[in-house]
């Protein structure tokens, strides 16, 4: 995939597309220094890891039009889902990545792209309870360990999206046996295999 072809399916601006672009243009730079995505995905960086992100844009939950979505993002590694989706202008993005490396390369990014997002470098597990409307991550942990991550976040309203691989039915039978929270499955438009949960609060 091209950025052409993410522009055409997403149908972004121009300028959108160019403050992607910018952004691929800034990990390509840093990834010699620190190892932000496996070398293997780097020639389609498009398909696996942008097109990847923007595919939570429609499972986003509905705000109101007064306010701005809060994104918490955990364990943001190289920006993925979180950057994509402040450059997307889904909402205010917090992304938490406790490698200090990786944290400045965020840094790096949300400065000279603009980017209303903001960079907490710690663990999660040590983050206040912020009240996000949304929680998401990328391959980040099992979800019985990514609920025990984000217990001190957990709130009614609360929606998580988590993009997961083939063992998601496995994860979802242990996450199911202690949590409250009504899990969603979706299936990925950039691998087979992957899942997207989509995990909301009972009314």
């Amino acid at each position: 995939m091209t950025a052409e072809e993410f522009a055409r399916r997403f149908d972004v601006s121009r300028e959108t597309l160019a403050s992607l672009s910018a952004y691929v243009a800034l990990l390509e730079k840093w990834q010699p220094r620190i190892n932000l995505v496996s070398p293997a995905t780097l020639p389609d960086i498009w398909h696996r890891h942008i097109l990847d992100s923007a595919q939570l844009v429609p499972y986003l939950p509905v705000v109101s039009a007064r306010q701005r979505r809060q994104i918490l993002d955990i364990g943001s590694g190289a920006g993925f889902p979180g950057l994509v989706l402040a450059i997307l202008g889904a909402g205010d993005v917090q992304l938490v990545e406790s490698d200090q490396r990786k944290a400045v390369f965020l840094q790096t990014v949300i400065r000279e792209l603009g980017l209303s997002a903001r960079v907490s470098n710690q663990r999660i597990e040590t983050l206040p309870a912020c009240q996000p409307d949304v929680i998401t991550a990328r391959a980040l942990a099992a979800l019985p360990k990514l609920m025990s991550l984000i217990a001190p976040q957990l709130h009614k309203g609360l929606t998580c999206l988590f993009l997961k691989g083939a063992s998601v039915d496995e994860e979802l039978t242990n996450f199911q046996t202690y949590s409250t929270m009504i899990p969603h499955l979706y299936p990925s438009v950039t691998n087979e295999y992957g899942v997207i949960v989509k995990l909301t609060t009972p009314q």
